[in-house]
């Protein structure tokens, strides 16, 4: 970090993942920095939702489905703005800080912070990276029952700086993940920004083409324009074998029936991951094992921003089968090229063709294949397909290019953002002297903010690399 700064004398916290701390620091149990909170009888305050991505908030801002564990409201605890709560499974992602009033179940315990304590200081250092990696000597439970032990919490052992430390790290902080936050959400409107270019490239060459100038006709198709005139009409079911569905099986037993089981969230933009896979223990029969140049179609999920029907191209050469949710067809190859076909379903779904599709009766949308593979496409042939194939890539190898180096940035980025809350809060860094800038105008700020941040990414940047603000 530009300018950094250390304190003068440190000493041994005796805390195993504290390590040391400025030698005017205190080290407090987390009893005498926390009273428990443990009101009821609030019934019309708003229900909230304990998340490790986003503290206590209402559950209707959570987005995501949760179950009212009581339907007596009257039970619930109540949460005050600042207070702090022992969620389940908190020791995955720390204890929770509440900015909003309101009901919780009573299974969770809530801390409410004394006049000692400025929770944003606190609410940083429950969230730090060093205080995460010594949750294990507080949790009670096996596996996934796991949860943090409110007395042994409360018997544990915190830092505690001055008063008006904790607040000047606490701004600090706030205003150095401003200027990280920013970084990290302009890089990434410039990966979807590249991602809608590629998309741009591969529309126009699976239904125009390369040569600029051939002639057209009118496709006579709803999603298409004008197509080359010697293309010729064919529907999707006429390139495809038929969708072979696949299935989730068990758990693995260690027997020659587990295998790898491709699921949605291992769709990549094109092709599927080949790492972190499911194993699943599946009697596969073999026209559902996958073989190098198949498609993998969603037939179950999606939603409102991703609607279902993604399709990604399988090119590994490891043995595998699909979910219940893909489903898995084979191309005509005397007709279609399988990455040609992959590039027209792509095209197809970029302007949301497949949503005419799609049937949803439920929270799952589901897509109806017989539908979807009855759409009229223009086909070139063999030759030319795999001319068009070849624009794509060279077209696209630059920005592919991009994305993966402007997903570094982002990562180091954000392993800058996790090691700057811990250097801080845990008194490795001084900044108690640090003058937070105060800007009238935002987005002057905002450009004040990134330069800086080039400057200090650069010390976490492999190799030297310099990360340019766009």
């Amino acid at each position: 970090m530009k300018n950094i700064k250390f304190y003068n004398l440190y000493k041994d916290s005796n805390i195993e993942w504290l390590g040391k701390i400025p030698s005017h620091w205190k080290v407090l149990k987390a009893k005498r920095l926390f009273n428990e909170r443990s009101e009821k009888g609030h019934p019309n305050e708003p229900l909230l939702a304990a998340t490790q991505s986003k503290g206590v908030i209402p559950k209707s801002m959570y987005g995501k489905t949760t179950v009212t564990a009581s339907k007596n409201f009257e039970t619930l605890k109540l949460v005050c703005k600042g207070d702090f709560v022992i969620s389940l499974r908190s020791f995955q992602g720390g204890i929770e800080y509440a900015h909003y009033q309101g009901i919780i179940s009573p299974a969770y315990t809530i801390l409410k912070p004394n006049e000692m304590v400025v929770d944003n200081y606190y609410r940083y250092l429950l969230k730090s990276k060093h205080f995460i990696s010594g949750l294990t000597l507080l949790v009670t439970g096996i596996r996934e029952g796991q949860n943090i032990d409110t007395v042994k919490f409360k018997d544990s052992y915190l830092p505690f700086p001055p008063i008006e430390e904790q607040i000047a790290i606490a701004k600090f902080i706030d205003f150095k993940l401003s200027k990280i936050d920013r970084f990290i959400q302009k890089k990434k409107q410039l990966i979807k920004l590249l991602n809608e270019q590629k998309l741009n490239v591969i529309y126009k060459a699976v239904t125009k083409g390369v040569n600029e100038n051939v002639k057209l006709k009118p496709s006579g198709v709803l999603w298409l324009d004008n197509v080359p005139e010697h293309w010729k009409i064919d529907k999707i079911k006429y390139l495809l074998t038929k969708p072979i569905a696949g299935q989730w099986g068990t758990d693995p037993k260690d027997d020659l029936n587990d295998i790898v089981c491709l699921r949605v969230a291992d769709f990549n933009d094109l092709d599927t991951k080949t790492e972190d896979l499911t194993i699943r223990n599946i009697e596969a029969r073999e026209e559902q094992v996958l073989n190098f140049g198949d498609l993998l179609i969603e037939k179950s999920g999606g939603g409102e921003k991703t609607p279902v029907g993604r399709v990604v191209i399988f090119n590994k050469d490891f043995k595998a089968v699909t979910s219940n949710f893909v489903c898995k067809v084979s191309v005509i190859e005397s007709k279609v090229l399988p990455t040609y076909m992959l590039y027209v379903f792509k095209a197809i779904n970029c302007i949301k063709w497949n949503v005419l599709s799609i049937k949803q009766t439920t929270g799952i949308q589901n897509l109806d294949s017989y539908s979807y593979f009855d759409n009229l496409i223009f086909l070139p042939d063999i030759k030319e397909q795999q001319e068009i194939i070849n624009h794509i890539d060279i077209e696209n190898i630059a920005k592919n290019k991009l994305i993966q180096t402007i997903e570094k940035e982002i990562e180091l980025a954000q392993e800058f953002r996790t090691s700057l809350i811990s250097e801080a809060v845990t008194g490795k860094i001084d900044v108690k002297d640090y003058k937070v800038p105060v800007l009238e105008e935002e987005e002057l700020m905002y450009n004040d903010l990134e330069i800086g941040l080039e400057e200090e990414l650069d010390m976490v940047a492999e190799d030297g690399e310099t990360m340019e603000i766009e």
